[in-house]
């Protein structure tokens, strides 16, 4: 009964807009305290009426990325626990021999990456009924969710052809020179969306229109930059998620142990690729450019002050939730003494 209590507060905070703001406040917070600097205010002068322009056509190719991203660092984090290579993994899974662990996980990676996006598009869209903890899910959005990581499995797997073989470094260096090709991004963004058209049995249109190529659209500032900063709290959130299910853990359980360092490495090192996940999913929204820098690598390529700033961020979600989840749990029973 508590697992589910909890689970459903957090579901409801992740629909929950003026949460998601304080959370992307406290965030922002601690990257600045991070590297040793004074946080200036969340919003600048008129930053909370303000709009940025955007690319529409860097937008299409962003939403459709979150597949690719969710393979990448699925693979990655499986061939780290299997010891094997990333190659390996992605074969078992375009070839249908992956093993329920492996697509379990998957499907959380996928949920994952399609959250992170969803605020750069529009706040409101967090607010839908879709936008809900994974446990929740219906199986036929779950399944949509990992046939547009097997879809992008056989593009990448195409793609990897050259390095079958070869030794887990090689691979590595592969996928981080893919993942920072912004043609390779456009051609798998455009191979995911016909691919999510022919699922559905409709006619995939043109992927970009002539007009894309120039068009723009107007975006709040205010919502760039919480979803900007939101993304450690999406990471959290899958996370607990994921062990809820997977071990019967209490989220508040697994929060008090992230913020005692008492979680052992394997859990994790499951919540750091889930904030390298959230991380790079967002990437291509607030500019393309953006995934050709050195930093956007596979995680196990990332040197250790990189990785603290990712854990630095999912600690700090772990405590403004685990406060929230004390007091919605604490007025839930002073309700129930009171109603009895």
């Amino acid at each position: 009964m508590q697992m589910n209590e909890e689970l459903h507060v957090i579901d409801s905070l992740l629909r929950d807009t003026s949460y998601a703001l304080e959370i992307a406040k406290a965030q922002e917070a601690s990257y600045y305290e991070g590297t040793g600097q004074t946080a200036p205010p969340f919003l600048g002068p008129g930053e909370d009426t303000a709009t940025v322009t955007k690319s529409v056509k860097e937008e299409k190719i962003a939403i459709n990325l979150a597949g690719f991203y969710a393979l990448e660092c699925g693979i990655g984090i499986l061939s780290e626990q299997q010891n094997t290579t990333p190659y390996a993994i992605l074969d078992k899974m375009v070839t249908g021999k992956a093993d329920s662990g492996d697509v379990f996980l998957l499907n959380r990676f996928a949920n994952a990456s399609w959250k992170a996006g969803q605020p750069f598009r529009s706040l409101e869209r967090i607010q839908r009924p879709i936008f809900m903890v994974f446990n929740f899910l219906s199986k036929p959005e779950v399944d949509k969710d990992y046939n547009q990581i097997v879809t992008a499995g056989k593009k990448l797997h195409a793609a990897m052809q050259p390095v079958s073989n070869a030794g887990l470094e090689e691979q590595l260096q592969l996928l981080k020179k893919l993942l920072q090709d912004t043609s390779f991004a456009l051609s798998m963004a455009g191979y995911l969306d016909s691919s999510y058209y022919v699922s559905q049995n409709q006619q995939a249109p043109p992927f970009l229109t002539p007009e894309d190529a120039t068009a723009t659209v107007a975006k709040p500032v205010k919502d760039q930059k919480i979803a900007t900063n939101v993304a450690g709290f999406y990471a959290l959130e899958c996370g607990l998620s994921f062990y809820a299910a997977k071990e019967k853990i209490l989220p508040s359980v697994l929060l008090q142990s992230i913020l005692k360092d008492s979680i052992s490495s394997d859990k994790k090192l499951v919540f750091l690729r889930f904030a390298n996940l959230t991380w790079k999913a967002g990437q291509p929204f607030r500019g393309l450019e953006r995934i050709t820098r050195d930093i956007f690598m596979p995680a196990r390529l990332l040197p250790e002050d990189e990785v603290e700033k990712d854990w630095v961020q999912v600690k700090t979600a772990a405590k403004m939730l685990l406060n929230t989840l004390k007091a919605e749990m604490q007025e839930k029973a002073v309700v129930e003494v009171a109603t009895n």
